[in-house]
Parts: structure tokens; C-alpha cells; sequence
């Protein structure tokens, strides 16, 4: 029995240095199992959140974890916040213009602090407008799936004001602006290793 209680310890001790490893190599962002999304104020007392259905990424993790570079491209014309009839309208002139500008683009310039508190700096481009955005961080670890492939994940956060990037369409209510200024964009990303990468 002691034996069992030692061994659980010594693997619950462990777990924190395991979700610190960082295994390697370049992964392709998996959009089934990651998220790409977004919450803003609306009427001043509340918020609508969503996200982007289509994106594509490479995460390039090297043993030196500041070396480590993210390159993502989101489609515009994907966005979901469960009504059709806004998604419509945040897609049009007024707001992103997708038939105009139809990606989103984010690539990173650097990295500091460790794996498990880390921010992320680099151009994000909407609309056609780039300006240089921090993310707050957090690397979760390693793992291999059912089929042998390697796969990393990762979570991270920043608030930018959507004016900076043209989106500028607004009415207004008693309580205040329809529209909030300031969005929260949120990453749940998970990268896999390409197969052949993976068997090397």
C-alpha cells in the first residue's frame, strides 16, 4: 500500500515539470481541436462572444522556448456568434468588410517568460490594419494521441480596441454605445506534429 501511495505522489509531483516540457519541432494548428474567440461589450451591462470556424497556423516550438515562433491566418468570413443576422452584419463594410479583407492574420516577433507564464508579442493584421499586439500565455503541455502523434497545446489572451483597426461602427442607446470598444481575443491551440515529422 505504500508503495502505491509513493508511486501516485511521486507522479502527481511530476505533472507540473511534464506540462512544462517542450517537445520540439514545427506542428500544423489543428482547427478540431482548437478555438480561435472573442468577447465584446454590448448595451454598456452585457457582452456577445464568438469565434472563427476557419483558420490555419504553424507553431514552431524550439528547445529554447523564446526562439519559438506562431504564424496564424484566420478567414474573416468564418465568424460565429450564434445569430446569422449579426455574423451577416459584422461581416459587411460596417464592420470587417470580409469580401475586402477576408484574413486575419497574426505573426509573432517574440517570446519571453517561461512556458508556463509566458507573452507572446508579434503584428496582428484586421482589416487591413497591423499593429503590434501582446499575449498572456500559457503552455500546457505534450502529449502522444491514440495514433502515435505528437501533439502540443497552448492557451493565450490579449485585449485590443477594434477602432486601432478600422472596425469603428457604432449607435448608441441610453445607456451608451451599442458596440464596445475594447475585445478580448482568446486562443485554445492545439498544434500536431505532421506524421512524418513525428516518425523521425
Amino acid at each position: 500500500m505504500k508503495t502505491i501511495i509513493a508511486a501516485t505522489a511521486a507522479v502527481l509531483m511530476a505533472l507540473p515539470a511534464m506540462a512544462q516540457t517542450i517537445q520540439a519541432g514545427s506542428y500544423k494548428v489543428d482547427p478540431a481541436h482548437s478555438k480561435v474567440g472573442f468577447e465584446i461589450p454590448h448595451l454598456v451591462i452585457s457582452s456577445v462572444e464568438g469565434n472563427f470556424r476557419t483558420f490555419e497556423g504553424t507553431l514552431d516550438l524550439k528547445e529554447k522556448f523564446e526562439s519559438s515562433t506562431v504564424s496564424v491566418s484566420v478567414d474573416v468570413g468564418s465568424i460565429d456568434t450564434g445569430v446569422k443576422d449579426r455574423d451577416d452584419h459584422l461581416k459587411s463594410p460596417d464592420f470587417f468588410d470580409a469580401a475586402k479583407f477576408p484574413k486575419m492574420t497574426f505573426k509573432s516577433a517574440s517570446v519571453k517568460g517561461t512556458p508556463a507564464n509566458f507573452q507572446l508579442v508579434g503584428d496582428l493584421t484586421i482589416h487591413g490594419v497591423k499593429k503590434k499586439v501582446t499575449f498572456d500565455g500559457k503552455y500546457l503541455g505534450a502529449v502522444k494521441d491514440a495514433f502515435g502523434q505528437q501533439k502540443v497545446a497552448f492557451t493565450a489572451t490579449t485585449k485590443i480596441s477594434r477602432k486601432d483597426f478600422g472596425l469603428k461602427w457604432n449607435n448608441v442607446v441610453e445607456a451608451g454605445p451599442v458596440v464596445g470598444d475594447e475585445v478580448t481575443i482568446k486562443l485554445s491551440i492545439q498544434g500536431a506534429k505532421p506524421v512524418a515529422e513525428a516518425k523521425k
